[in-house]
C-alpha cells in the first residue's frame, strides 16, 4: 500500500508543480520518448541479467508490495520447528534426526511447519547444517565460518535483484539523455520552421531529460530500494536460524538457543519473549501428547 501511495504522491507533487507554474500536461505527453527511455533500459536489463534474476525481481516485487516477506508469525514457525529439531536431537540422539534430513518430505518436523518445507533453500540451508552438526567432528568456530560462507553465497544472490533494477535506475539519465539527444537531431531538420514549431520541438526534446531523471530518482530507484529491504529481511531469517544453530552446538538449552536467535531480529518483527515462551509450551505439549 505504502509503495502506492508513495507513487501517486510522487507524480502528484512532480506534476502538480509543473501545473502550478504554468505547464501544460499535454506537452509532457511524449509516447516515443517513454519508448526510448523505458524500452533502452528495460531491455538493457534484459539482456545483462540472468533469468534466474529476471524471476527473483518480480517473486521480490510481489513481496514488497504485500508489506514483506517475512513477519513475526513467520519466526514464531521457526523458533518451533527448530525446537522440535533441538529437543529431538537431545532427547533421542543426533542420529535419530538423520531420517528428518535426508527425507523432509516425509518427516513429521518438517511437515508441521510447510512455510520451511517448501522454502527449497531454506530447507537444503538446515538440512546441510544438521548433516554437518551429526557427524559431529568440528568445533563451533568451524562451524560458524561454515555456515557464514554460506550466508555469504545467499546474501550475494539475494542482493541479485535489487543491484539489477538498480543498474536499470542508473541507466534512466543516460537514456533520457539520448532520447533528448534524438529529439534535437529531428529538431535540427525543421531548424527553419517558424519560433513555435521550433520551440515546441525543443521542449519535446527536453521532455526526454525530464522523464529519465524522474523515472530513475523517483520510480525505480525507490523501487530498487524496496526490493533490497525485501533481501535484507531473508538474510536476517537466515541469520536467526544460524545464531540458533551455533548456539546449540555450544551446548546450550533449546530454549536459550532459541533466544539467542531472537535478539539478531530486529524490534518490529522481533517475536516477544514471553508470548515465544508461550508457543514453546504449546509445542511441548503436542510432544508429550505424541509420545
Amino acid at each position: 500500500m505504502k509503495f502506492v501511495i508513495g507513487l501517486v504522491m510522487m507524480w502528484a507533487c512532480v506534476l502538480g508543480g509543473y501545473v502550478g507554474h504554468g505547464g501544460t500536461l499535454g506537452k509532457l505527453y511524449q509516447p516515443f520518448e517513454l519508448v526510448i527511455i523505458f524500452g533502452g533500459a528495460g531491455f538493457a536489463l534484459l539482456l545483462g541479467t540472468e533469468s534466474s534474476v529476471l524471476k527473483a525481481i518480480a517473486r521480490d516485487f510481489s513481496s514488497y508490495i504485500k508489506g514483506g516477506r517475512f513477519k513475526t508469525e513467520d519466526y514464531f514457525g521457526l523458533f518451533s520447528f527448530l525446537y522440535l529439531l533441538f529437543d529431538k536431537g537431545r532427547r533421542s540422539g543426533m542420529i535419530a534426526l538423520e531420517d528428518d534430513i535426508e527425507n523432509p518430505e516425509e518427516s513429521e518436523i518438517f511437515q508441521q511447519f510447510p512455510q520451511i518445507l517448501n522454502d527449497h533453500h531454506l530447507r537444503e540451508f538446515i538440512c546441510d547444517v544438521m548433516r554437518i552438526k551429526i557427524s559431529g567432528n568440528m568445533s563451533h568456530h568451524e562451524f560458524e565460518a561454515l555456515m557464514d560462507i554460506e550466508l555469504e553465497t545467499h546474501h550475494h544472490e539475494a542482493m541479485g535483484p535489487s543491484n539489477a533494477v538498480q543498474l536499470m535506475a542508473d541507466a534512466l539519465p543516460a537514456f533520457g539523455i539520448v532520447a533528448a539527444v534524438m529529439g534535437v537531431v529531428t529538431t535540427m531538420g525543421i531548424i527553419s520552421e517558424p519560433p513555435e514549431i521550433l520551440g515546441a520541438a525543443v521542449g519535446a526534446a527536453l521532455v526526454g531529460t525530464f522523464l529519465g531523471v524522474l523515472l530513475s530518482y523517483g520510480m525505480v530507484g525507490p523501487f530498487a530500494q524496496g526490493l533490497k529491504s525485501v533481501a535484507e529481511e531473508e538474510c536476517a531469517y537466515y541469520l536467526c536460524a544460524k545464531t540458533c544453530f551455533l548456539a546449540d552446538v555450544q551446548g546450550y538449552a533449546p530454549n536459550l538457543s532459541l533466544e539467542f536467535g531472537r535478539k539478531t531480529l530486529p524490534s518490529k518483527i522481533r517475536p516477544n519473549a514471553i508470548a515465544l515462551e508461550e508457543r514453546l509450551r504449546e509445542v511441548k505439549s503436542s510432544i508429550k501428547k505424541a509420545a
